[in-house]
């Protein structure tokens, strides 16, 4: 059976947290990753004998899973552990920084053996056999890993979460840095602050034609966290290091003396970190800083330009890079403002990304991204920058940027147009009027979002016509609506056509309206023409990522491409929401079985199948069974609302009838049949005789309607389950794609225009409120209120 991915991480994440106790995340990620790690590798060197890792004898997973429950099980582990360790020196400090024999952190005795026992039951999931795992590039265990290092970095506090640069960052500055389109074989890309190893990992997974991925990280726990996941995304030759980058470089072209250079560099050091300069010296031997090449030191306090340097004297002549850091690196002076004079005279800044603050798990403040290019430094006339500040939603307590703002900050970077509030190309000389100053809002203009206030139109009443202009985006694709909506009352002010409580009705009912929803219609049904045959042909080895990176192109450009007020933007986010949500697995399904439906009947305590069960309990990932019945069955479905709407009357009636008479039912010891029949018999009060026969017919048609319900559904359920056995693939494919898949995408994108009605009703009805009262009916308003009130106080007896 086909692993649907994202229940399969909520599942060993649920169950991991459970068995955490009172111990920190930081330090529970140490066992929870080691236990994954053994099962991968136990499940791949089973099938790959060309597998780099070596397994002694007596050190598989089903080792481990031997000694569970018995009381040694913690030193069972740690000694499997060491072997492993011993067979493979690169593991060392890898697996075995894990003591699962340590009662402060896993409790004493009993304790400690339920808990490391959890543990490596939790990967005893028949979902989780990670022998074929790379195979349709599902790299389900790599992402496994990843799902599992972002929740312990969100529960981690503050810098203990730096491990962990957020996916859609890592994503972000992957495609940023332009691997993608590099032709050539065997990239080099290098990370000098790898953390966990996810930010080399996003752009590895960029390349068309292999790199070499290397990385360097001063946490010697956070180093076995990176080897670790290198090597669960099939990555055993990654070459990572443990040390300082900045004091003790791991990488040379010549030993101690020339660092290494790559062609690409990616990195999210820590954030304005204090006391760096140690080994290193005011008048570095690398030549990364000093007097002496006429940079300047960075800061001792601040060691964001330590950091950016070091990744510029890394990349070779033709390198790329992108680096995160807070914003002040923009802006702040003294010795961070020459190496940024620097810095930019030379050419290398080629671009700055400004980020929503929150994102990051270790700090709150903002962050931008600074991309370094040092094959453009001759013919650079400038940088582009983008604020995409405003662009993120929340996620719990931290923000996160959106699929669209990943693809607008990446479509805009490409194009390397100006777009007025987000981006624009700005040439040195201008740079160099401000000082060198890089702080965006110098550059870029916020859009002047601040509701004035007109004196003229308090005074004497009307909507102002400048504020009416500035929904000028509206008026110009709705070309009459302007006109449906207002009336000149006077020069330079309008009143409103419709009542107050009838602006959207009025919007949406307007014909140059309502042909937006025409033009929204069609470039939705032109991107659903042209996808649906496409997803139809899907078949058993298919490529999801690719799958997806196409289709959502498309929609992108059919939006954007019609004259409709709906930004291309906001589609893709729906569409790229559904596909993590729910079309990613179904996508996953097909490509590991092809168009096969995998129904599961409900199971008893013991594994066997439930001797009685109906339709409700019938589960299917790919062809959710209510899909099967709104094709197939819709009536028997509609039979059955009305049998059950006339077992819930009937039961509304007797339940009526009892609380109506309670002195009559009240002398039964319990309200039953059999009560009810034993009373009647002996009843002499013809009142009360034909309430109680009233009350046993009403139970009469009850058991009826119920064993007619419960037969209907038996029916239903026989039905369900004999037509999931005779579909064909070419029903599945019609039922998926059409009826799940585009059915929901296409409801989703109609709620565009409906957000779109309710926003243009919004700014209207605000305008219109702001002016409804003129201030000689406020003041008119005050004086009838105070005489009000003074009329009340005079009643009561009191005098001003």
């Amino acid at each position: 059976m086909a692993i649907k991915k994202s229940e399969l991480y909520s599942t060993i994440w649920e169950s991991c947290n459970k068995l955490r106790g009172g111990m920190d995340a930081s330090q529970y990620k140490d066992y929870v990753l080691v236990v994954l790690f053994m099962k991968y590798i136990s499940d791949k060197v089973r099938v790959d004998h060309n597998s780099l890792i070596e397994l002694p004898e007596g050190c598989t997973f089903n080792d481990l899973a031997a000694a569970k429950n018995k009381p040694d099980v913690g030193e069972v582990f740690n000694k499997i552990l060491e072997k492993v360790a011993e067979a493979n020196p690169e593991l060392r400090h890898v697996i075995t920084n894990a003591d699962f024999c340590d009662e402060q952190k896993l409790g004493k005795g009993r304790d400690l053996v339920d808990t490391v026992s959890g543990l490596i039951g939790v990967f005893q999931n028949s979902g989780l056999d990670f022998s074929g795992n790379r195979e349709a590039d599902d790299d389900l265990i790599g992402d496994a890993y990843e799902f599992l290092m972002k929740n312990f970095a969100s529960q981690s506090g503050k810098s203990k979460g730096q491990f962990y640069t957020p996916a859609e960052v890592s994503r972000l500055m992957a495609k940023l840095i332009g691997i993608n389109k590099d032709e050539r074989s065997q990239i080099s890309i290098y990370d000098p602050t790898c953390g966990s190893g996810s930010l080399l990992l996003r752009a590895k997974a960029e390349a068309r034609n292999g790199a070499s991925v290397n990385g360097q990280e001063s946490d010697v726990s956070t180093v076995g966290m990176a080897t670790m996941n290198m090597i669960l995304h099939g990555e055993q030759t990654a070459d990572i290091r443990h040390g300082d980058t900045i004091n003790d470089p791991q990488h040379f072209e010549i030993r101690d003396s020339v660092l290494q250079q790559f062609d690409y560099v990616v990195a999210n050091p820590p954030f304005s970190l204090k006391s760096w300069l140690k080994s290193a010296g005011s008048e570095d031997k690398y030549r990364r800083w000093g007097n002496n090449i006429g940079i300047g030191v960075p800061p001792e306090k601040c060691g964001d330009y330590a950091f950016l340097l070091h990744i510029i004297k890394s990349l070779n002549h033709t390198g790329m890079g992108a680096c995160i850091l807070p914003h002040g690196v923009l802006f702040r002076g003294n010795a961070e403002e020459n190496i940024r004079r620097y810095v930019v005279t030379r050419h290398y800044l080629k671009g700055i990304i400004g980020l929503p603050a929150n994102l990051f798990f270790g700090t709150g403040i903002p962050a931008c991204i600074l991309l370094i290019d040092k094959g453009h430094t001759v013919d650079s006339k400038g940088i582009f920058m983008i604020n995409a500040s405003n662009g993120y939603i929340k996620d719990g307590s931290k923000n996160r940027l959106r699929e669209q703002d990943i693809k607008r900050i990446q479509d805009v970077w490409e194009e390397q147009k100006d777009v007025p509030g987000y981006a624009r190309f700005v040439f040195y000389d201008e740079i160099e009027r401000n000082g060198y100053n890089l702080n965006l809002p110098r550059y870029i203009e916020t859009p002047d979002n601040e509701i004035r206030q007109d004196i003229d139109a308090h005074l004497h009443g009307g909507m102002p016509e400048h504020d009416i202009l500035q929904m000028n985006d509206i008026w110009t694709a709705c070309p009459t609506l302007r006109q449906a909506l207002f009336k000149a009352q006077r020069t330079g002010y309008y009143d409103l056509v419709p009542a107050a409580d009838n602006i959207r009705e009025t919007v949406s009912e307007e014909a140059s309206f309502k042909a937006q929803y025409k033009a929204f219609n069609d470039a939705v049904s032109a991107w659903r023409n042209e996808t649906v045959p496409e997803l139809k042909s899907l078949s058993a080895g298919c490529k999801p990522k690719s799958i997806i990176c196409t289709f959502s192109q498309r929609l992108l450009q059919s939006v954007n491409e019609s004259p409709c007020l709906v930004n291309g933007y906001d589609a893709y986010d729906k569409l790229m929401n559904y596909w993590a949500e729910t079309m990613q697995d179904d996508c996953y399904i097909v490509g590991d079985t092809g168009w096969k439906v995998d129904l599961r009947l409900p199971l008893d305590k013991k594994g066997g199948l439930k001797k009685s069960f109906d339709y409700t309990a019938l589960v299917c990932d790919l062809l959710p069974v209510s899909i099967v019945i709104n094709e197939y069955f819709h009536i028997e479905r509609d039979d059955i609302s009305a049998l059950s709407a006339n077992v819930e009357d009937l039961q509304q009636q007797t339940e009526a009838l009892i609380e109506e008479n309670a002195d009559d039912f009240d002398i039964l010891d319990k309200v039953n049949v059999a009560n009810v029949k034993k009373a009647l018999k002996v009843c002499t009060d013809k009142e009360q005789k034909t309430l109680y026969q009233k009350y046993l017919n009403l139970d009469d048609s009850l058991s009826k309607a119920k064993k007619a319900k419960a037969e209907a559904v038996a029916g239903l359920t026989r039905k369900i389950v004999a037509k999931y056995d005779a579909l064909t693939e070419e029903e599945i494919r019609h039922l998926v794609v059409d009826c799940k898949w585009m059915a929901s995408i296409t409801s989703s994108l109609q709620d565009e225009m409906t957000i779109l009605t309710q926003q243009i009703t919004d700014r209207v009805s605000t305008l219109y409120e702001r002016y409804a009262d003129t201030l000689s009916q406020t003041a008119s308003s005050v004086d009838c209120l105070e005489k009000s009130v003074l009329d009340s106080l005079r009643e009561m007896g009191f005098t001003l």
